[in-house]
């Protein structure tokens, strides 16, 4: 008998700095309010997922790239933080199926793909999956970005994937809608909140391809080059809306006063409880 499952949602969520799930200090103040909607995530999903799909704004390639690991090591990509967040582990292990599958998925759109065998899971998956599934019991495989960061393309590989959603296959894409670490304090408290208000108009007011030419466009919205000085914390988003082209977007995360007076956002598409 096959089981029916209702069609996952797709999010795009503002992952944080580094290592913090694993610096208390950090998890129970400045990040108290993306914690609380990370750890809500799955509850809002109609079914529990067999596997997540992680498009992550720390791996780049020069193709598509599929990690087809079944226990990826740790790739400790920051630094500056203290000793004990270099030794972290994020216990999940890979789904050979899934990325078997996505393989399919992206050779049946022709875009060209590849697999990595070696690559590791890099913090853009595993500090936020950390306080998503801290029992680390559901698989994740990551997909890279394609370098030279294209928003059609990318928007592309989200629609190459949209049948994923009905095979119960969770797609998170993993960025930061604010993402310049030079301006990371008030003085981007303006600059940060135009381009936040832009995207929320953006991914919720608008659908379809009015939705997809406004992000094509992304540079010309208010203090774009501001808020992405170079884009790869917001191409994951690209991927999430392609995956859920027609469908409702909302935010289900924001804050105006994140590091000291940044405004960031995630959001869901299609339908969540």
């Amino acid at each position: 008998m096959t089981t029916v499952h209702q069609r996952q949602p797709v999010f795009f969520i503002s992952h944080g700095g580094g290592p913090w799930p694993w610096m208390p200090d950090y998890l129970n103040s400045v990040y108290a309010n993306l914690a609380q909607s990370l750890r809500g995530l799955l509850n809002t999903l109609p079914q529990r997922p067999k596997a997540i799909l992680m498009i992550s704004a720390h791996w780049e390639a020069p193709e598509f790239t599929v990690q087809t690991a079944l226990q990826p090591d740790m790739i400790y990509d920051y630094g500056g933080f203290p000793a004990h967040t270099y030794q972290v582990h994020y216990e999940s292990s890979g789904s050979f199926e899934l990325a078997k599958r996505v393989v399919e998925l992206l050779e049946q759109a022709n875009i060209q793909v590849a697999t990595d065998a070696q690559r590791g899971y890099d913090h853009g998956m595993f500090s936020p999956m950390q306080v998503i599934n801290p029992d680390a019991d559901i698989p994740v495989v990551q997909l890279s970005l394609k370098k030279g960061l294209n928003p059609e393309q990318h928007i592309a590989l989200g629609r190459a994937l949209v049948a994923l959603r009905d095979e119960n296959i969770l797609i998170i894409g993993s960025g930061l809608s604010y993402h310049n670490l030079r301006m990371f304090n008030a003085h981007a408290a303006e600059p940060s909140r135009a381009f936040d208000q832009w995207l929320y108009e953006t991914v919720v007011e608008h659908q379809g391809n009015e939705r997809n030419e406004r992000l094509n466009r992304w540079e010309l919205a208010p203090a774009a080059r501001v808020a992405h000085p170079r884009e790869e914390h917001l191409l994951p988003l690209m991927v999430a809306v392609g995956a859920a082209e027609n469908e409702q977007g909302i935010r289900n995360y924001h804050e105006d006063h994140f590091m000291g007076g940044l405004s960031v956002s995630s959001f869901a598409l299609g339908e969540i409880n």
